[in-house]
């Protein structure tokens, strides 16, 4: 039986959930899943924190947070845009360049973005050097954005850091034509906050595009570029080629260039940039890659080739070939970032690798969330991204029945992502998020109908009876069978299902 709460239950548990969805979910989902990692910081010492950390348990922390949410929430989203870097170039000069003062590896790309930081993250970490973090969105929480040394940084950090900054921030606006907007002010506290711990390095991922980008006014020693698609086309660009010549931005002057598999005109265009600014190229399939893969119980066991030599037998706690490039991809940027390949010839220790992989998460990311039946979170939200999703289930899982739950954002290409998933789900229960971008359940239900046929969509416009819905549909193969549930379509609705699910 479903553990989820039903509607004759009192008190009604959706009132509370939509009530907790308002408060936590007041920003745009238009980007890939982020969520914080699990180390503490060492100066600090504590328990480990949760990779989504909860509201503070102090009231008056709580409303000081909440008073800094909402200052934040009036500025412009991260879908509203104005492509240029002269107002966070501006907030970095009053603050006195506090992105100059570590080094830093810089990462763009489609897909794989937020998997591969926590995974340059990690490496760094397990060689004593102090990080810091910064992504974006937040599943729950603003401060998931900013990290140190894994772990998110305080409710009492992020406060004081927007305090500090934010007599600056208001000389910047009224300078400027259009008022700093809130991903450019996150990322002028990220900087500072680095500055201030201080950091060894810094960890930096896009939050759209690059060239324009507001986190480009670092300049990267290490730039990364993982696997290029069609997403963001009426900003972007309409073709990988076009979308490439965007993200090449964070290319920078004798930088060194990390690139993931990529199409054939979006590898012309990063290539030819890189030989514009003298940077060093390393190619996934050529200067490192993937040597060899095999599933093992959690995750899988991998074959690194990096710019140093192999690390055979690395485990990896993480489903998908998908995971095992982007883990590639990751050693050959920190291999890069100490100079592996080009001022040492020796590779990086393996034991220390191996040990930074083997503790390696990724919420959202084929994220096992319940058992009986089995219920996984997956935060794919354009084609490419489903594609590997979906191979990396029949990869990894031994689904006999396979329920999807899908909530998706209506400017997303929906068509390809439900035709992507099709081949897996024995059924589809679609439904919408809480957010003002979701498609609407009933015309997700008529997109879907063209793809599953009639007799295998379901509609649950509210999140909780879809999820019900699905566990239900999943269990008519009995306590003992195969039946799963995948929950995916969009950022959001992953974050507001590992919410009902007792994730946050």
């Amino acid at each position: 039986m479903s553990d989820l709460p039903h509607e004759n239950d009192q008190p009604d548990p959706l009132d509370a959930f939509e009530e907790l969805i308002a408060e936590e979910t007041d920003r745009d989902p238009d980007l890939a899943v982020i969520e914080a990692g699990s180390r503490t910081l060492r100066t600090q010492g504590g328990p480990p924190q949760a990779d989504v950390p909860a509201r503070p348990e102090d009231p008056e922390v709580d409303r000081a947070l909440r008073e800094v949410e909402a200052e934040l929430a009036g500025r412009w989203g991260e879908t509203k845009l104005e492509p240029s870097v002269s107002r966070i170039a501006a907030l970095m000069d009053v603050l006195g360049e506090p992105q100059r003062s570590y080094p830093s590896i810089h990462i763009t790309g489609t897909n794989g973005k937020t998997s591969t930081a926590r995974m340059i993250e990690a490496l760094l970490g397990a060689f004593d050097l102090r990080t810091g973090r910064y992504t974006s969105p937040h599943v729950q929480s603003v401060t998931e954005r900013i990290s140190l040394d894994g772990a998110p940084i305080s409710a009492e950090r992020f406060i004081e850091t927007y305090q500090d900054i934010k007599p600056y921030v208001e000389m910047v606006d009224g300078l400027q034509e259009y008022r700093l907007s809130f991903f450019e002010v996150l990322t002028g506290m990220a900087y500072a906050a680095f500055a201030d711990a201080p950091v060894d390095v810094a960890v930096v991922e896009v939050g759209m595009g690059g060239s324009w980008d507001a986190t480009n006014v670092i300049d990267g020693d290490v730039a990364v570029v993982t696997p290029i698609s069609l997403d963001h086309t009426d900003r972007l660009g309409s073709t990988p080629g076009e979308i490439a010549a965007e993200k090449g931005g964070i290319i920078k002057q004798d930088a060194t260039v990390i690139l993931a598999q990529q199409p054939v005109d979006a590898a012309q265009v990063l290539l030819k940039k890189a030989v514009e600014v003298d940077a060093t190229v390393a190619r996934e399939g050529l200067e490192f890659g993937v040597v060899a893969r095999q599933v093992a119980v959690g995750g899988q066991l991998v074959t690194l080739r990096g710019l140093g030599g192999e690390y055979p037998e690395v485990y990896l706690p993480l489903h998908g070939a998908h995971q095992a490039h982007n883990a590639a991809v990751a050693l050959a940027a920190v291999e890069a970032f100490f100079g592996v390949g080009s001022l040492r010839a020796e590779p990086l220790d393996i034991d220390t690798v191996r040990k930074a992989f083997a503790a390696v998460s990724s919420p959202g990311r084929l994220e096992v969330v319940r058992r009986s039946p089995t219920i996984v979170l997956d935060a794919a939200h354009n084609p490419a991204g489903a594609e590997v999703t979906a191979e990396a289930v029949r990869e990894a899982f031994d689904f006999t029945r396979l329920i999807g739950v899908i909530g998706a954002s209506a400017d997303k290409n929906v068509r390809g992502l439900l035709e992507a998933f099709e081949p897996i789900f024995a059924e589809v229960v679609v439904t919408q998020n809480s957010t003002h971008r979701a498609m609407d359940a009933d015309e997700l239900a008529a997109i879907a109908v063209e793809v599953f046929g009639e007799e295998r969509v379901q509609v649950e416009p509210r999140l909780p009876e879809a999820l019900e819905a699905a566990i239900t549909l999943a269990e008519e193969e009995g306590e003992f069978a195969g039946g799963g549930v995948l929950v995916t379509g969009s950022v959001i609705t992953v974050g507001e299902a590992r919410l009902l699910l007792g994730k946050g």
